[in-house]
């Protein structure tokens, strides 16, 4: 598969050139979240990794508000791509990438401070470039009493180690070498939703393997409101009903039709949870799958509509 050159603008790039060659990048697509990207920064430059062995390029992709940080550390820089979608961001920080190996995040989250050294540590002890290595994402509320569907995001989570069991894994937090996305032609750059999961399975496809290190994570703020809730949702269910092969749209169509039972339970039996909270996600999850049902509908009477960011 066949990407095109992505279309880019650099800020500083006489310095990104003079730059000492960094042994990993970390490539952050940033959509209107420009006022979370200082604590990200933040978590960057606390790596026990040292600074100069990896470079951070922050992707912003067409945000209505463009405000990056006035001063930035001299392993930063920003590029711009003006085609929409996080994995059209992606493939252009990779491909201005100085790195040999990728590790993406996003940018609403934070690294734990050995985040980098423990994604690099684990390909060194593997078998040089064929691992691709995903960390945990850990869920957390910023209030201190947080509201329904704070509680729901945390239950719901982005459960890493079960993606991992199933062959693939989330860009919130996951390391490949450069060399990799060059061979597969970069992300799925037309779709919105489930490029990290079409990845990993090319990737796996290809001989590669796929590890999942608990101990090298990123932390996600649970989302705090149901227009936050459902604009996840809408990406997902379009990534999955307009995207993919006939047979893995028909398979996402069917199963949306039925409750998500699979979610229920392990809401239900969460251990460590409160019975409001474990119900808390219940009743949300329902209402979540309501909606889901509504836009179906809307997807696939409207053959031109598209997923919503």
């Amino acid at each position: 598969m066949t990407r095109a050159q992505p279309t880019c603008v650099v800020k500083d790039a006489a310095e990104a050139v003079n730059r000492n060659q960094p042994i990993c990048s970390v490539i952050v697509p940033v959509f209107n979240h420009w006022g979370r990207v200082p604590a990200l920064l933040e978590s960057l430059q606390a790596q026990t990794l040292p600074q100069s062995e990896f470079e951070v390029i922050l992707v912003d992709n067409g945000s209505t508000e463009f405000e990056p940080p006035q001063l930035l550390p001299p392993n930063v820089r920003v590029l711009r791509c003006e085609t929409p979608g996080s994995y059209a961001a992606r493939n252009t920080g990779a491909f201005h990438a100085a790195g040999a190996w990728l590790a993406f995040t996003d940018a609403d989250c934070r690294a734990a401070p050995d985040w980098l050294a423990g994604l690099l540590g684990r390909v060194k002890k593997g078998e040089g470039n064929q691992d691709l290595v995903a960390g945990a994402v850990q869920m957390y509320a910023e209030s201190t009493d947080p509201n329904v569907y704070e509680i729901y995001d945390i239950l719901r989570g982005i459960p890493q180690e079960h993606y991992v069991s199933r062959g693939y894994a989330a860009t919130a937090n996951l390391l490949v070498p450069k060399s990799m996305l060059e061979e597969l032609g970069g992300f799925d750059a037309t779709r919105y939703s489930g490029g990290d999961a079409d990845l990993c399975r090319r990737a796996r496809a290809r001989g590669y393997s796929l590890h999942y290190l608990p101990e090298a994570a990123v932390y996600h703020p649970a989302r705090r409101s149901w227009e936050e809730i459902v604009t996840k949702a809408r990406r997902i269910k379009g990534g999955q009903l307009l995207c993919g092969s006939l047979r893995s749209r028909v398979y996402w169509a069917l199963r949306t039709l039925f409750p998500p039972l699979g979610l229920y339970y392990r809401y239900a039996s969460s251990s460590g949870q409160s019975i409001r909270y474990r119900l808390v996600g219940v009743m949300v999850q329902t209402r979540v799958w309501g909606y889901e049902l509504v836009e179906m509908a809307h997807l696939l009477t409207s053959a031109s509509l598209r997923p919503q960011r």
